[in-house]
């Protein structure tokens, strides 16, 4: 039986604001405590799809602790607590009421597209940052 992910960040590969997201996070946690996985691979359908979003049209990306599938500000709150200092503060809007941070989450998703543009595939991890990404569970 695979292990529950934790560290985990599903996200929108063809998504060119996630993609760049992705890119950042990348650059900032070095120490690589969080593996990443699209939307788009089977294991990331397989996430996705398990935890009720619909891997076809993703309103939202899904950050993985302990096995729970947290999404919208949850997950971006999540997602911050595990990037080193000074990058993990940005969970001061945290104090913000969840509503508010989910709305203006909810805008940047239906918006994502029109903003930032789509790609026609899945970004491509270059090869020394490869081994971050899993397109399959762990254990198999």
């Amino acid at each position: 039986m695979p292990e529950a992910p934790d560290g985990l960040w599903l996200f929108d590969g063809v998504c060119n604001f996630c993609s760049g997201s992705v890119n950042t996070i990348l650059k900032l946690d070095r120490k690589g405590v969080i593996t990443l996985t699209p939307i788009q691979s089977p294991y990331g359908q397989q996430l996705a799809v398990e935890a009720g979003l619909d891997p076809g049209d993703p309103m939202s990306f899904l950050f993985f602790e302990k096995g729970q599938a947290l999404e919208k500000s949850a997950a971006i709150l999540a997602l911050l607590s595990r990037l080193p200092a000074p990058w993990r503060w940005g969970r001061i809007v945290g104090v913000l009421p969840e509503g508010l941070r989910d709305r203006a989450y909810d805008w940047i998703a239906a918006n994502r597209y029109r903003l930032m543009g789509r790609k026609d595939q899945c970004m491509i991890p270059s090869a020394e940052v490869r081994a971050r990404f899993l397109f399959e569970p762990p254990g198999r």
